[in-house]
């Protein structure tokens, strides 16, 4: 898949996001906030715990906590952290022995969010700049490796998916939501940079991204689509009726 110049991209997507953290009353191709939350699935008696600051910033494709099956005392890494909304979630799930690190390369998301842990006493929670394809964290130390449409944004996917395996224990889980397609992508749409940081151009064909999943030393248990998830621009809704652009969520675990 012939794709964008990585470094354009990776400038492309801090400036959206740092939109996206400072101006989410702003508009982007996507949906956002709780409103977006409670229709993929999260539960309110959840939601109503987390604080409002992080949820107005959630951008997220899918709910997958219930694939996760988060246990009390769990280690987190949440790929693609943004404003801390998951990792706030995974918090509330592992508690106060367990610990969350979240990972984002887009500094004034983490800025917003490491405020928003400090303000509201979420200690188990560490927020740390980082790029999925080189995460900054030990081999084997991770229970579940979580992440909400972050993956489709990087260039190398398959790379990703062989940090998530070096970084999760024998058994431990990988559960993330994010866009893949029916279809492989034109040029013109992976050359995009608009569209990539949209979490379009960058959406791999789902039979390739189970592949690459696979291929990580992940074996793959379930997969199931978010129907309710729609883009809101012509071009994206363009792009996702052309070529199957959809959003799913993935559990698989380490071998």
């Amino acid at each position: 898949m012939e794709s964008v110049n990585k470094q354009e991209l990776i400038q492309k997507i801090k400036e959206m996001y740092k939109d996206v953290a400072e101006h989410p009353e702003g508009k982007f191709h996507f949906e956002m906030d709780r409103q977006l939350a409670e229709k993929l699935g999260y539960p309110s008696i959840y939601l109503d715990k987390i604080p409002k600051e992080s949820i107005e910033s959630f951008a997220g494709v899918g709910y997958y906590f219930d694939l996760a099956d988060i246990k009390e005392g769990e280690q987190i890494l949440d790929l693609g952290s943004g404003s801390g909304m998951d990792s706030f979630f995974a918090g509330l799930k592992t508690g106060k022995n367990g610990k969350v690190i979240g990972i984002d390369m887009t500094n004034e998301q983490l800025q917003k969010a490491t405020k928003i842990k400090n303000r509201y006493g979420f200690s188990q929670i560490q927020f740390i700049k980082g790029y999925l394809e080189s995460l900054p964290v030990f081999n084997n130390s991770v229970d579940v490796v979580i992440s909400n449409g972050v993956i489709n944004l990087c260039a190398d996917k398959e790379k990703v998916f062989r940090e998530i395996a070096r970084v999760l224990k024998k058994g431990g889980r990988m559960a993330i939501s994010d866009i893949v397609t029916e279809k492989p992508l034109t040029k013109g749409i992976t050359c995009d940079v608009n569209l990539w940081a949209s979490c379009i151009g960058g959406a791999m064909q789902i039979d390739a991204y189970k592949k690459a999943i696979e291929q990580a030393g992940l074996k793959i248990i379930k997969i199931k689509e978010h129907p309710e998830y729609n883009f809101l621009s012509k071009s994206a809704q363009g792009a996702s009726k052309d070529f199957g652009v959809k959003s799913i969520s993935i559990l698989a675990v380490k071998k």
